[in-house]
This record gives C-alpha cells, structure tokens and sequence, in this order.
C-alpha cells in the first residue's frame, strides 16, 4: 500500500508536469501586445463558475483604455447580472520584452504577467468581497488572443492551493478602436 507522503508526492509530481507557461506559446498567432490590444473601447463578456462547475455570477465589463508614457491605463466598469456595479482601474507597465506589471485596487502586491505569441498570463493576489468579508485568494489568469480579434480570457481562482472556480471572459474592440498584430 502507497503511504500517504509518497501517494501526496505523486500526486504533486503529476499536476507539475502538466502546467503550461506563456514560453510554450512563443511564434503563435497573432501576436499579443496589450498596450496595442487594449487601447481605445473593448467590451467583455464574462462569468464565474465554482469549483463544482455551477454557474454563479455573470457580468458584462465596458474597458477603456489609454497607453501613455510606458503605463497601459485600463479603466473597466463592471456590470453584474444582480445589478451590482464596480469599477476597477488597472495600471500596467511593460518592464522588459515579454514582462509585465500590474497594479489595482484590489490587487495584493503586485500583479506579474508573461507574454509569448497569442498569449498573455498574469498570476496575482486579489481580495475578493465574498458576503460581508474578504477573502485573499490567487488568480492564474490567462489571455489568448484569436485571428479575428476577439480576446478569450481563463482564470483559475484559488485559495491555499484549493480550487474555488474559473473565471471566462471573451473581449471585444468596439468599433473605431482596431485590433494591430504586432511583431515580437
């Protein structure tokens, strides 16, 4: 019989070898820039689903964004489907080739993010109003972009390692704000 040490070993060296990094997804396109993507009106679609796969939350999020002296302003209005609105403003540096940082309310420290090819993956602590409370979870959030400009974001929400749910998103540019493939 496995002890419990090498059956919780195992199960660790499992989930290892399958995790992706932004590095595997270096040459897809198109090409992911986010001061480029981001800049003018996106609107976004988006919902959370728990741990069990319920469906729990949906909202819609309308992003305007500005790219100004090296910082990618993104200021995103939240509307939930209980009514409930938010507005979260997000301030991204790029700090070298394929590197960036993020910071908003919310956000715990800061907000690190990898970009290779289509895609993007930010990792962060957040504190997330939960009832009358908060609670500090992770966020392993990641973006691809498609050849017909629409965005498609997943993120995993966790706390001390335990799965609490997804997060999707899909995006949008609205209309006068173009989507620009960039070279790396």
């Amino acid at each position: 019989m496995i002890s419990r040490l090498a059956l919780l070993a195992l199960l660790i060296g499992i989930s290892g070898c399958s995790t992706m990094k932004p590095q595997d997804l270096a040459g897809r396109e198109p090409t992911l820039v986010i001061e480029e993507y981001f800049a003018g009106r996106t609107k976004a679609w988006g919902i959370f689903q728990d741990r069990f796969g319920q469906l729990r939350r949906q909202f819609e999020v309308d992003i305007q964004g500005t790219w100004a002296d090296g910082t990618l302003t993104l200021v995103e209005d939240f509307l939930y489907d209980d009514g409930e609105t938010e507005q979260r403003v997000w301030r991204i540096t790029k700090r070298r080739e394929h590197e960036y940082e993020g910071r908003a309310d919310g956000v715990i420290g800061v907000a690190e993010g990898l970009a290779y090819g289509n895609a993007l993956n930010w990792t962060y602590r957040f504190a997330l109003k939960v009832g009358d409370g908060t609670w500090n979870v992770a966020f392993d959030d990641w973006l691809f972009l498609q050849s017909d400009g629409v965005l498609i974001n997943r993120a995993e929400v966790t706390k001390f390692g335990v799965r609490l749910g997804e997060v999707t998103l899909v995006f949008r540019k609205l209309a006068g704000a173009p989507v620009r493939a960039a070279a790396e």
